[in-house]
């Protein structure tokens, strides 16, 4: 178990150094102090940021005990002067007295060291040395230090002071097991429990443990269900209401797309009108526009009764749909019927088809004439006749 925490230990510290330089922290401190001043005063308590660390300091024979970054005393008391350790059961009790307010979950307690008592060196080391910064200082620790790793409890943190290119500085916290073992040792007597062992900074600590890992408590975090559960719900509340987004949007584009198939359908049945009354008006115009040009079949029967003699009757009277017209009869003076027909504005090209023959019976001349209707001038359509005509 102990190896294969040491061989996570390096990736842990990696993840931690990514986490702390990131803005997150910041930003989730600021934003959950913001949701805790929206709280009643009486809730307030129930969210707190977490850890509570209060400092434990040994001067002499006494015991001194204060809250991080704060001077003001908690509590105190004395070994004793029987050299072993005086009442065990009191330091506890006089603990639990100074911490009565603070939720014993959040309950965390460091050992702060003198500084005279404590080996602080810094370090310039290449970048790649930051993935395995407790390894490569331990091999360093006999160079570095006039201790062997055996000899101490160390730890490393990261400085932020500028180095040159391709390095960092690290600075390496050292306390000899000889000075720290005692005192770790009196505080197990005592029933006191050490979460961090650290150096005094002012009234604050400098920020390392240079306690053993199997030393460490294990701590029961009730409230680590209840978060998890928390979260589990708040996800699941979010994919329900994501889910439910989703539905409804789903549905208001179904209900779009039925509607724009309806409008699709009347603006194809509008369209159809359109165009059907367009092909019905453009028809009505060419009938109308046809009938303008065109000449009547009455208009040609007059013209031909006016224009042909009295003395001539016509048995057959056609024309076709070209304007094309037939006069077909007998007339005293046949030759004579180019000229009546010369000046007419409805009729042209009059000329005889085949020969002038006399008919023994009437004694008339036979004729067989053919002529063309003067059709007006259209633009880009052609005028033909309507209708066949008969004999009169």
């Amino acid at each position: 178990m102990s190896t294969a925490t040491q061989s996570l230990r390096p990736w842990a510290d990696r993840v931690r150094r990514r986490w702390r330089a990131s803005p997150l922290p910041v930003f989730l401190a600021w934003w959950g102090g913001e949701l805790r001043h929206l709280l009643p005063l009486r809730w307030r308590g129930w969210f707190g940021s977490g850890a509570d660390w209060h400092l434990l300091q040994h001067a002499g024979a006494q015991w001194t005990l204060r809250r991080s970054g704060q001077g003001e005393l908690l509590a105190s008391w004395d070994d004793g002067t029987d050299g072993t350790g005086g009442d065990a059961r009191a330091q506890p009790a006089v603990l639990d007295a100074a911490l009565r307010n603070v939720d014993r979950e959040d309950r965390r307690l460091a050992l702060l060291l003198p500084s005279a008592l404590v080996l602080r060196r810094t370090l310039a080391l290449p970048l790649a040395a930051r993935d395995n910064l407790l390894q490569v200082v331990a091999f360093e620790m006999d160079r570095q230090t006039p201790f062997t790793v055996a000899q101490v409890y160390y730890a490393v943190r990261e400085l932020a002071t500028p180095a040159t290119a391709g390095r960092f500085h690290a600075e390496l916290v050292a306390v000899t097991r000889g000075t720290l073992d005692p005192l770790l040792a009196r505080l197990r007597t005592q029933g006191v429990p050490i979460d961090a062992v650290d150096v005094a900074v002012g009234n604050d600590r400098l920020g390392v443990n240079l306690l053993p890992a199997e030393q460490m408590p294990r701590r029961a975090r009730p409230r680590r269900r209840l978060n998890l559960a928390l979260a589990t719900a708040c996800v699941a509340l979010l994919l329900l209401v994501l889910g439910e987004w989703l539905h409804n949007r789903q549905a208001a584009l179904t209900q779009m797309q039925a509607e724009v198939e309806s409008l699709r359908g009347e603006a194809q049945q509008v369209a159809s009108l359109r165009q059907q009354l367009q092909d019905n008006a453009g028809a009505a115009g060419f009938l109308a526009q046809r009938k303008k040009n065109t000449v009547s079949m009455l208009s040609l029967l007059q013209e031909a009764t006016t224009r042909l003699p009295d003395s001539a009757w016509l048995e057959r009277f056609s024309v076709d749909n070209t304007g094309q017209i037939g006069f077909q009869g007998q007339s005293q003076q046949a030759a004579k019927l180019l000229d009546t027909l010369k000046d007419s504005a409805l009729i042209t090209d009059a000329s005889f088809q085949g020969s002038i023959q006399p008919d023994p019976t009437t004694g008339k001349e036979r004729f067989y004439l053919t002529a063309r209707v003067n059709q007006p001038k259209v633009g880009k359509s052609t005028s033909a006749t309507t209708g066949i005509g008969g004999a009169p």
